[in-house]
């Protein structure tokens, strides 16, 4: 998933970014309102970790701002705060989650995958497309019963286009999926990794749409 996480506490921010790169997440970690609404102006993330108590602009406003200008990211907010109307307050601004300070950084990645489920729509960390089984949470690839060993940006790849089966995605649409700000990006990465796809599976699992971009025949 590409996050935003917005966190003015350097050691916590630091340590979340971490344990989500870890996970096979791309992140963006910005500290103030602000800046975040600028960034998803220009960036589309696949959810946003929001901290209640920013500087210049609190998580709650930047809440606000975001369903108001109908931006439907995924909101999972932070707060030190252990008093049920300030949760209700979140979850009636829009968020679509909590997490009470601190946490165990398990819970989080447990509630971000439940978060990505029901974007997709699915029950389960299981995603099946033809002879080829994902699972979501183990970062396990299976084909025809067989392991497939996958990098982690093969495997961000691969759900990516899967769960857009039937629509073309463009190259820059993947690479935003792959990397975060900073990250280094050569003009030929992500024809690089479709190739390395297309050898592990089959030369027709995704083809190139000339111009356009890249896409996964609908099942």
């Amino acid at each position: 998933m590409r996050i935003l996480l917005v966190e003015d506490d350097s050691l916590l921010g630091s340590g979340v970014c971490d344990g989500l790169r870890r996970e096979e997440n791309a992140v963006d970690w910005l500290k103030n309102g602000e800046s975040a609404l600028a960034a998803l102006d220009s960036t589309r993330y696949d959810c946003v970790i929001l901290d209640i108590g920013l500087p210049r602009m609190s998580g709650l406003d930047v809440l606000r701002v975001m369903r108001d200008s109908n931006d439907d990211t995924p909101v999972l907010i932070l707060t030190a705060q252990d008093d049920i109307s300030d949760r209700v307050t979140g979850l009636d601004a829009g968020a679509d989650d909590y997490l009470i300070k601190p946490f165990e950084f398990s819970e989080l990645g447990a509630r971000l995958r439940a978060l990505a489920r029901r974007l997709r729509g699915k029950s389960s960390e299981a995603i099946q497309y033809k002879n080829i089984s994902i699972n979501t949470a183990a970062h396990t690839v299976q084909c025809d019963n067989h392991s497939v060993e996958l990098s982690r940006r093969e495997f961000t790849l691969l759900v990516e286009l899967v769960i857009n089966q039937g629509r073309v995605l463009s190259r820059h649409q993947l690479e935003q999926k792959l990397y975060s700000w900073g990250d280094e990006v050569e003009s030929n990465t992500i024809e690089v990794y479709i190739h390395h796809l297309r050898k592990k599976f089959s030369t027709e699992l995704i083809k190139t749409v000339r111009g356009i971009g890249y896409i996964v025949a609908k099942e």
